[in-house]
């Protein structure tokens, strides 16, 4: 059963109705997720992750934690929100994130969660748990490309900030 959205020429988003935005918001994400899945889908820099990770994560009103698994030509085998937590806090397991990862075949992760507060600066937390991940995932010969995090305005990446 697909969705079908049809929109006029000249209709303005402002315009449409929030169930008519849901369907669009809906039917893109299911493009998205047809395109990526392939085996040609990949990502290929911080934006299309960033923005990938926003459509996924921006509308939960609770802290979650998700990984993108990818094999070693950074094609992406499965996306999967593994922790779910609380307004500001979410509970992360490495020994949780690199079993997912073994049964994907995976060999590099971009991991992301969300800030509802709408602050998208890491937190030592945030900071912490990706040094302490990335150093759990080398031993297992997997890489950690990025960590996400997902909040008002643009998403931001800590591997550009340098924090990996």
């Amino acid at each position: 059963m697909g969705i079908s959205i049809t929109v006029a020429d000249g209709v303005a988003p402002e315009a449409m109705s929030c169930a008519e935005e849901d369907r669009v918001i809906e039917r893109a994400m299911q493009i998205l997720d047809r395109r990526l899945f392939t085996r040609e889908g990949s990502l290929l820099n911080p934006l299309q992750v960033g923005s990938y990770l926003k459509m996924k994560l921006a509308a939960v009103d609770h802290e979650v934690f998700a990984v993108v698994f990818l094999d070693n030509k950074h094609q992406i085998l499965k996306f999967e929100v593994l922790f779910h937590g609380c307004i500001n806090d979410v509970r992360v397991h490495p020994r949780q994130i690199i079993k997912r990862a073994l049964a994907h075949n995976a060999s590099a992760l971009i991991v992301a969660h969300n800030h509802p507060s709408g602050c998208a600066l890491p937190s030592e937390d945030d900071r912490r748990l990706t040094r302490h991940l990335k150093n759990a995932l080398e031993l297992m010969e997997m890489r950690l490309l990025d960590h996400i995090i997902v909040a008002a305005g643009s998403p931001l990446s800590m591997a550009e900030r340098g924090m990996l």
